[in-house]
């Protein structure tokens, strides 16, 4: 009988348990906030339009991951964004803006990628996000940003960062070789293939954060892009890196996003064992 009463309580607790809806993560936006300190910014009316950021953030969560997304548009254009499909995923997404030619040459597109991120890892735990859980993306350009500021160490090195620490690059139809607004500043023409310091592929190396390559259809896509992918992947094999992963997406040219969200979802959610 006895047995039957604490059998009879333990299903009305558990019962109870499973009753209760879950709870509602509720967001709050951020809008323009300046990554840069005010002694950079303040003298610089460019630097202050530019160089700022949206902060997408569950209010009522901890300890949650965070992309830093980093727009395209070839280095020349675009603006900050919070891509809908990242949204209510129990994320955080820092959309960053940055300086852009002609107003700037390279490496300051990669310089303030950098300090934006730079700025995530120190801050976002304050909003309640762990810095151990810092993803850097973004698409076309902002996929070249990405490989930059994570592959080659010098960038977040001056802000005392270990680009290590990144919980993975998560490039979009990204250029590996040297961008062709870059080879433009430089009087190189945009058909010239080009592999300098300015280039993701000359920085692999085998302790490089995971990498997941996303790209469209190499018959659809920008020419070679699928291509400069590729290399970038063998490369990084060939180094020792065992973290990185490409994905062509058949039947989609380089406005890929739509279908390479969900793959960087499921992957965030594999690295955070949040599946």
């Amino acid at each position: 009988m006895l047995t039957r009463r604490i059998a009879i309580v333990v299903f009305i607790i558990f019962s109870a348990f499973i009753a209760l809806p879950a709870q509602e993560i509720e967001y709050g936006i951020i809008r323009n906030l300046s990554y840069y300190p005010d002694s950079v910014s303040k003298n610089d009316t460019y630097v202050s339009k530019q160089c700022v950021m949206d902060i997408y953030y569950p209010k009522n969560r901890k300890d949650f991951a965070t992309i830093v997304w980093i727009h395209g548009g070839g280095l020349t254009y675009g603006d900050q964004q919070l891509p809908e499909m990242l949204k209510n995923k129990g994320f955080c997404i820092v959309g960053i803006n940055y300086r852009l030619h002609p107003h700037v040459h390279a490496p300051k597109y990669i310089e303030d990628a950098a300090a934006a991120v730079a700025w995530t890892f120190d801050n976002i735990a304050e909003y309640g996000g762990n810095p151990d859980k810092i993803f850097v993306s973004g698409h076309s350009a902002g996929a070249y940003l990405t490989l930059m500021v994570g592959l080659d160490k010098r960038w977040l090195g001056k802000h005392s960062i270990d680009a290590n620490r990144i919980a993975a690059l998560i490039p979009l139809s990204g250029q590996t070789i040297t961008h062709f607004t870059i080879r433009k500043e430089r009087g190189i023409s945009d058909k010239q293939p080009v592999i300098d310091d300015m280039a993701p592929l000359y920085h692999v190396r085998g302790d490089a954060p995971p990498v997941l390559l996303i790209t469209g259809d190499r018959e659809l896509e920008y020419i070679g892009r699928y291509e400069e992918n590729a290399y970038l992947y063998r490369m990084m094999k060939l180094v020792g890196h065992q973290k990185i992963i490409l994905h062509e997406l058949q039947g989609y040219g380089h406005d890929m996003e739509p279908p390479a969200f969900p793959l960087m979802v499921k992957y965030i959610q594999k690295l955070t064992g949040k599946q």
